[in-house]
C-alpha cells in the first residue's frame, strides 16, 4: 500500500493511464480514472471506514487535511500525501462535514454521531490545522446516519439524516462560549437516507435516498418539497445503494455533483445547476505503478475544487471498502479532479 505525496504522484498519473486495465463497462459510455494517493488504513477491523471531508489550509496548501470518519472510533485526520496525522476517538460517528471560515480563528467540522445520538462538533485551528473535538449538540432523535454542513450570513447550517427518511435542517451556534443547535425543520421522505451536501450558491440541499435515488430541496424555503434529480435504474448509471453526495464548486453557481452508486462501484456526475442533467459515470481502477488498489463500493465522498500541490483543478476523496479484500483496512483514495474532466469531457470551469 502506497501513501505518496500529491505533487508526486501527479507526475506518474499520465505515465500510467494507458496502462491501467480497465474491467468491462457496466454501463454505456462509463469510464475509468486512478486514484493517484490513498491514505493510511482508518483503523478498526471489518466495515469501519466511512466518509471523508477536505480542510484547505488558509496559507499553506500543502499543510492541507482529510479528515475521515472511522464509525467504530471516532475521527481519523490524515495529510495530503495520506499519512495519518491525528486520531480523535470519541464514538461511533459515520459521517463528517466542514466548511472553512475566514471570520474566525478556527473552522468547524461535524460529525453524525448514533453512540449519543447527537451532532459532534471539531475545531480545526485555522494557523495549526490541529483539530479538536469541541462536544457534542443532542439531535433528541435516535441515530443520526448523514451529515453535511453549510454557511451563510455568518450562520453554520447543518443537515442531518435518518434511516427512517428524515432529513432534519439545523441552525448551529458555535463558539468559546456557545455550543447550541435549533432545529429549523424535518423533512420526510420515503425510505433511508445518507448521504447530502448543501449547495449554498444555489439554495439547494442535494440529499441522497439510497435505495431509490438523488434529491433536491430548496432549504431556505420553509414550504419547499424535495424534487427528484434522478432514479435508481434510469439509465444514467445510478444504482442502490445511493451513498456519498458532493459538489465541484464552479463560479456563479456552475459545476458538478458527484453521487456514489455503490452497489457497482461507480459514480455518476450531473450539472450542479438545474435540471441537474446527467454528464456520465466512471469507476476507479486500480493505479498499478503506485501500488493502489480499485475502489469498490464507496460510501462517503467528498469533491474539492480548490488548486492543491499537484492537483490544480482539485481532487475527488472516497471512501474504499477494502485493501484488497472487502472490509480489510479500509481507507480513503485521492482522485485527481483533472482525470474526471478528461475522462468525462467535462468543461474546464473556473472554480468558485
Amino acid at each position: 500500500m502506497s501513501y505518496l505525496r500529491p505533487a508526486l504522484a501527479l507526475s506518474f498519473v499520465a505515465i500510467v493511464g494507458a496502462c491501467a486495465t480497465a474491467p468491462a463497462p457496466v454501463v454505456e459510455g462509463q469510464k475509468f480514472v486512478m486514484a493517484s494517493v490513498e491514505t493510511a488504513p482508518a483503523g478498526a477491523r471489518g466495515d469501519a471506514a466511512d466518509d471523508p471531508a477536505m480542510w484547505k489550509h488558509p496559507s499553506d496548501p500543502a499543510k492541507s487535511l482529510i479528515l475521515g470518519t472511522n464509525k467504530k472510533e471516532g475521527l481519523v485526520v490524515f495529510g495530503l500525501d495520506g499519512a495519518e496525522i491525528q486520531r480523535l476517538p470519541i464514538g461511533l460517528i459515520n459521517n463528517v462535514d466542514i466548511r472553512q471560515s475566514p471570520d474566525r480563528p478556527f473552522d468547524l467540522a461535524i460529525a453524525s454521531n448514533d453512540q449519543v445520538n447527537a451532532i459532534s462538533v471539531f475545531l480545526v485551528d485555522r494557523s495549526t490545522g490541529n483539530t479538536s473535538h469541541r462536544g457534542e449538540i443532542p439531535t433528541n432523535t435516535v441515530e443520526p446516519y448523514g451529515i453535511c454542513q453549510g454557511r451563510e450570513d455568518g450562520r453554520d447550517l447543518a443537515g442531518v439524516t435518518y434511516k427512517d427518511g428524515t432529513v432534519q435542517l439545523w441552525a448551529l451556534s458555535v463558539g468559546e462560549a456557545e455550543l447550541a443547535g435549533e432545529l429549523l425543520r424535518s423533512v420526510k421522505l420515503e425510505t433511508q437516507l445518507e448521504g447530502c451536501v448543501f449547495d449554498e450558491t444555489n439554495g439547494l440541499l442535494f440529499v441522497g435516498e439510497e435505495g431509490k435515488g438523488l434529491w433536491t430541496l430548496a432549504y431556505r424555503d420553509e414550504t419547499a418539497e424535495p424534487v427528484p434529480v434522478d432514479t435508481v435504474g434510469s439509465g444514467t448509471g445510478l444504482v442502490a445503494d445511493v451513498e456519498g453526495v458532493s459538489i465541484w464548486r464552479g463560479a456563479n453557481g456552475a459545476g458538478w455533483v458527484v453521487a456514489s452508486a455503490q452497489e457497482e462501484n461507480r459514480f455518476v456526475v450531473y450539472d450542479r445547476k438545474a435540471p441537474h442533467a446527467p454528464r456520465g459515470s466512471f469507476s476507479i481502477v486500480a493505479n498499478e505503478a503506485l501500488g493502489i488498489d480499485e475502489v469498490t463500493h464507496t460510501d462517503g465522498l467528498d469533491v474539492f475544487s480548490g488548486a492543491l500541490p499537484g492537483f490544480p483543478r482539485g481532487i475527488l476523496i472516497v471512501q474504499d471498502d477494502g485493501n484488497p479484500k472487502s472490509g480489510e483496512n479500509q481507507n480513503f483514495k485521492v482522485v485527481n479532479w483533472a482525470d474526471v474532466e478528461a475522462a468525462l469531457g467535462l468543461p474546464e470551469l473556473s472554480a468558485e
